[in-house]
């Protein structure tokens, strides 16, 4: 009886790789947990916590020959007022506009560190090289996890925890779409990734491939500093006008032999410089998939039960893997189911019964003709699955304004790609937001 109660009261040891928003929530709600976890392992690859937030003028690669993790550019904007960005026990200064530089959410995560006593907890310029488990037999099968890291004097160590928590987001591994003939380009062939600023382009012809918020938005700013942006995307032609100098074209369907690009509706252009607005790839060169029962794709990672953990080792929680969602309350529901499953107060169904549902969800995605690339994408379905893992996990969902506003602000970018960002709002209730009356000069 005496072993029991000391396994009970074991404190559980959880590692967390990544200090960007995801992996400091994860940290807060670990800290705040004291008598079931330990304080948190938080291994970060770079010498700050923010991860893409944190803006890096160079691109390439570290002084230590590790590529670039941020994706951020110089102008950014949020597309999400702070009012629905924040964590939903952290608002952001309430004197801030609604939609923020990227420089103030970046102060705002370290202050969300300094505020929850994170930082002593953070072992910065330490890459994480393996994640591996070791199942041992006792009463049954119990799974710990050996991490095994590297910081910058290249020293290795590796140390054994109950439960991991990948936070090191997907925003960072470029994906470079497959176009015949590509090696034929004469011009500049860059990813939005390796994209700062705008200066270097202007007065240059410049295919943008993609349409999504960064290829639009890196479209307005090239045209703005006298760029010919011609935006090429498979959408549906988009509904508001384009400020002069942006001009929309259909995807590219070659580089012909003298290097002009050819559209797939045949007219064709010459370009200086093709910038690939085409998203990111899946990566986690610390963890072997076949191992954990997973499959890595490009734009997939399956199955995960709940979006969240391999059914074979549902003590690995891979957080934010989700696209097109609210990140912040998204990392913040995740990470609470999470705790509560590793806390025992939410029962898992059997390994079978969790590839089930991690199968049955994709097969109806592709039953609605969902492509491979987007099963990830939530948007709409975002707000039912927060609602569930809350109900599951016992613990306060997110406030319904949350919702309606976002769900607003969509409908405004809709209509006013360019000014949108002008609007503020301010957050009446829980249910209630109101937008607020511009002043002079703003």
């Amino acid at each position: 009886m005496s072993s029991d109660r000391t396994e009970r009261m074991r404190q559980l040891r959880v590692a967390v790789v990544g200090a960007g928003a995801a992996g400091l929530c994860a940290a807060r709600h670990i800290l705040s947990r004291p008598d079931t976890f330990a304080p948190p392992v938080v291994y970060e690859l770079t010498e700050h916590v923010g991860g893409t937030w944190f803006y890096e003028e160079r691109t390439g690669s570290y002084d230590n020959g590790l590529p670039i993790h941020s994706s951020m550019y110089r102008d950014l904007r949020t597309n999400l007022p702070k009012e629905v960005m924040m964590f939903p026990d952290f608002p952001f200064d309430p004197q801030l506009p609604s939609f923020l530089p990227h420089q103030e959410v970046q102060k705002y995560l370290e202050r969300y560190c300094q505020s929850h006593c994170i930082t002593p907890h953070v072992r910065f310029s330490t890459v994480v090289d393996e994640v591996r488990p070791v199942v041992t037999e006792g009463k049954g099968p119990m799974t710990t996890w050996e991490v095994t890291s590297r910081d910058k004097s290249g020293s290795r160590n590796t140390e054994t925890f109950d439960s991991v928590f990948i936070c090191s987001g997907h925003y960072s591994d470029p994906h470079i779409p497959s176009i015949p003939g590509l090696e034929r380009f004469k011009g500049k062939v860059i990813h939005s990734h390796s994209y700062r600023h705008p200066e270097p382009f202007s007065g240059q012809s410049v295919v943008v491939l993609g349409a999504g918020a960064s290829g639009l938005d890196i479209s307005l700013e090239l045209g703005r500093s006298n760029a010919q942006v011609t935006l090429s995307h498979g959408k549906p032609t988009l509904p508001f006008p384009l400020p002069y100098g942006v001009h929309q074209a259909t995807p590219v369907e070659e580089i012909q032999e003298d290097g002009s690009l050819r559209f797939l509706d045949g007219s064709i252009t010459q370009a200086q410089v093709l910038l690939l607005c085409t998203g990111y790839n899946f990566s986690y060169p610390f963890l072997e998939p076949a191992r954990l029962g997973l499959e890595v794709q490009e734009h997939l990672v399956t199955p995960l039960y709940r979006f969240l953990m391999p059914p074979a080792f549902p003590s690995l929680f891979i957080i934010g893997i989700c696209k097109i969602i609210c990140p912040f309350p998204h990392f913040h529901c995740q990470v609470q189911f999470a705790l509560a499953v590793l806390e025992g107060s939410v029962a898992l169904p059997s390994r079978a019964e969790m590839e089930e549902e991690a199968q049955g969800e994709m097969a109806r995605k592709v039953e609605r003709g969902v492509q491979l690339r987007h099963m990830l994408k939530m948007d709409k379905e975002q707000w039912g699955y927060a609602q569930t893992l809350a109900q599951t996990g016992r613990f306060p969902p997110l406030p319904p304004v949350t919702q309606s506003l976002y769900e607003e602000v969509w409908r405004q970018r809709q209509v006013h790609p360019q000014n949108y960002r002008q609007l503020n709002y301010r957050l009446v209730s829980d249910t209630q937001w109101e937008q607020q009356e511009l002043h002079a000069g703003e």
